[in-house]
C-alpha cells in the first residue's frame, strides 16, 4: 500500500472534521443517562408496579381487577416525568402506603 500525497492526506481530515475521542462521542450518547440515584428509585418503581398489578390476581371481579389495573397504570403513568428524587420517594411512600391499605382491604372480603 503506498502512502497517502498530503493533498489527499489534507482533504480527508477536512471531510472528517476535527479530531473526536471515544470519550466525547459515549458522552453524547449516553447525555441523557440516569444518576445511580434515578437508577435505583426507577428500580424501586418498577418493584411496586409489578408487585400492585400480581397483587391484583387475588380480586375476584373481573371488572373490579381490571379497573384497579387501569387506575394504577394511569397513576404511575400521570406521574411519568417526575424527575424530582425528594417527589419520586414521596410518590413512592404515597404509593406503598396506598396499596398496602388496600392489600388489608382486599384481605379482609
Amino acid at each position: 500500500m503506498r502512502p497517502m500525497s498530503t493533498s489527499s492526506l489534507r482533504l480527508l481530515r477536512s471531510a472528517i472534521g476535527p479530531r473526536s475521542y471515544a470519550t466525547e462521542s459515549h458522552r453524547s450518547r449516553l447525555g441523557g443517562a440516569l444518576s445511580l440515584d434515578h437508577f435505583l428509585q426507577r428500580s424501586r418503581v418498577l418493584s411496586l408496579y409489578r408487585t400492585i398489578l400480581r397483587g391484583t390476581r387475588r380480586i375476584g371481579d373481573p371488572t373490579t381487577r381490571s379497573e384497579t389495573r387501569s387506575f394504577a397504570r394511569a397513576e404511575f403513568e400521570r406521574h411519568r416525568a417526575v424527575t424530582d428524587i425528594g417527589h419520586i420517594r414521596y410518590l413512592l411512600s404515597t404509593g406503598k402506603t396506598e396499596w398496602e391499605a388496600m392489600e388489608r382491604y382486599m384481605g379482609g372480603m
